[in-house]
């Protein structure tokens, strides 16, 4: 690695650390009002009644300093919150995170284990990958709703509602904004 690619990679971790450090929850009203979430948190009740999954949409401004600190990415941070907000803990183990970081316009989906025989991680790649464009071009709302459409078709392909069952709600539908 030369002197010019070092000083250009030190140069956009700074970059990246005041993109994180200066974009607060207001910039997550802005960029998804209470009108905008009352809307995706329909979409969420509206998917779990159709089939026995569970859909927790979280939205975060930036990462915590600590993140920063050590480097890490949304990922990292979709999966710590996949833990916090027990997404794990629902009786099918059929859980699924979707996690929007807005100061990398980066969208991460976390599925319990219990998804894993049924979707390939490629599938979940291509459900990211064509998010991320919306998010790229600021549409944060019709990114969400997409991915909570993309993740709820899954849900119902792989755990259908039996006839005559009702779908069990155990986790919030509210989307939660950090």
């Amino acid at each position: 690695m030369n002197a010019g690619s070092t000083s250009k990679t030190r140069k956009q971790g700074w970059l990246r650390w005041w993109r994180h450090r200066w974009m607060d929850s207001r910039d997550a009203e802005r960029a998804l009002p209470d009108a905008a979430l009352a809307r995706i948190e329909a979409l969420v009740r509206a998917s779990e009644a159709r089939h026995q999954g569970q859909i927790c949409v979280c939205v975060e401004a930036g990462l915590p300093t600590s993140y920063l600190w050590k480097g890490l990415q949304a990922r990292d941070r979709a999966i710590t919150l996949f833990g916090k907000l027990r997404v794990w803990d629902t009786e099918a183990n059929n859980g699924v995170l979707i996690y929007l970081l807005l100061a990398d316009r980066a969208i991460e989906v976390v599925a319990d284990r219990g998804l894993k025989p049924c979707v390939s991680p490629q599938q979940w790649q291509a459900l990211v990958a064509s998010l991320g464009e919306a998010l790229k071009a600021g549409q944060f709302e019709p990114g969400l709703a997409a991915a909570v459409n993309g993740v709820s078709e899954l849900l119902c392909e792989h755990f259908p509602l039996r006839e005559g069952e009702t779908a069990r709600n155990e986790l919030p539908d509210a989307v939660l904004r950090l």
